[in-house]
């Protein structure tokens, strides 16, 4: 699959564009019955927070014309579900995707794990895992699956 490159586009409204038509492609690819996203949070740029929930607000409106539920998530329960640590660096939090998911090597940028974490972070709180309601992190899922512990 091609990284989304949109550097290339100078229209910050060709860009709006450029996502939501590659979201609906992979949501017609894909098919997928759920979609996670990290919410937005407040950094120091307001401009890049403006243009994020923008680019956020465009892929949530594909999904949504396709029907498709939006779960939105905290980045410290992200970090939390896959790390144990709410304030887990970026590294951190591809490394241990890295082991969870049996991935080779990670990505040169790691801002593209963000999608993924988001995704694992779903499905461990989806109730999808042995029965479980939700996992809120590495404790809660170690305690709610003991008998899959080596000990």
């Amino acid at each position: 699959m091609n990284e989304l490159i949109l550097s290339k586009y100078d229209d910050h409204y060709t860009k709006l564009k450029v996502i939501f038509e590659r979201t609906i492609e992979l949501i017609e690819t894909h098919h997928p019955d759920e979609i996670a996203i990290e919410a937005p949070f407040f950094g120091k740029n307001v401009q890049s927070m403006l243009k994020l929930g923008r680019a956020q607000g465009v892929a949530m409106a594909a999904g949504l014309s396709r029907q498709i539920p939006i779960t939105e998530y905290e980045p410290k329960k992200i970090k939390m579900a896959i790390t144990g640590n709410g304030n887990a660096s970026k590294e951190q939090v591809a490394k241990m995707l890295q082991q969870l998911l049996g991935l080779k090597e990670l990505p040169k940028n790691l801002d593209s794990t963000d999608g993924l974490a988001a995704a694992v972070c779903h499905f461990f709180n989806s109730g999808k895992v042995t029965g479980s309601k939700s996992y809120t992190g590495w404790d809660a899922f170690v305690k709610q699956n003991e008998e899959r512990i080596k000990k």
